[in-house]
């Protein structure tokens, strides 16, 4: 197993084309919800992942806040299916919050998680801060967790 840590200026354009050909394969294709997966928020991430065997296993990015009003947030949370129950959506979600508040230093951490996730993200201390609503489709809640 091998930790990847990149900006984007950092990415090779290899790792790039990868990341999101494997992020639009499980979100768009996978999921069946066609919505621009190229958001514009890739430039300004962090973009963190787990090889095995050079082949992306798991993957999430940190995502910088906007205005001077939100936090910084953890998104596009994924496992390749053939390893999921592995406990590499447990490593990755850890490895980000880790960053966040021991490099970036930062008190709060934000995600927009799909509703069936919100147990899991819980388990990390996120707390829900919106109803369930529905985003391209599919349920959604926005979490907050307070970085102690």
């Amino acid at each position: 197993m091998k930790w990847m840590q990149k900006t984007f200026d950092e990415l090779s354009k290899e790792e790039l084309y990868n990341l999101l050909r494997l992020r639009v394969s499980i979100f768009v294709v996978e999921q069946e919800c066609p919505y621009p997966e190229i958001d514009g928020r890739d430039k300004d991430s962090l973009h963190i992942w787990i090889e095995e065997n050079d082949e992306i296993v798991a993957y999430c990015r940190i995502v910088p806040p906007e205005t001077e009003k939100e936090h910084y947030a953890i998104g596009r949370v994924l496992v390749v299916k053939e390893k999921r129950g592995d406990g590499y959506a447990r490593q990755i979600v850890n490895r980000a919050i880790a960053i966040l508040r021991d490099e970036m230093k930062v008190d709060h951490i934000w995600l927009h998680g799909q509703e069936h996730l919100r147990q899991f993200y819980g388990s990390f201390g996120f707390k829900e801060v919106s109803e369930v609503y529905l985003e391209d489709g599919i349920p959604h809640v926005d979490m907050l967790m307070k970085v102690e």
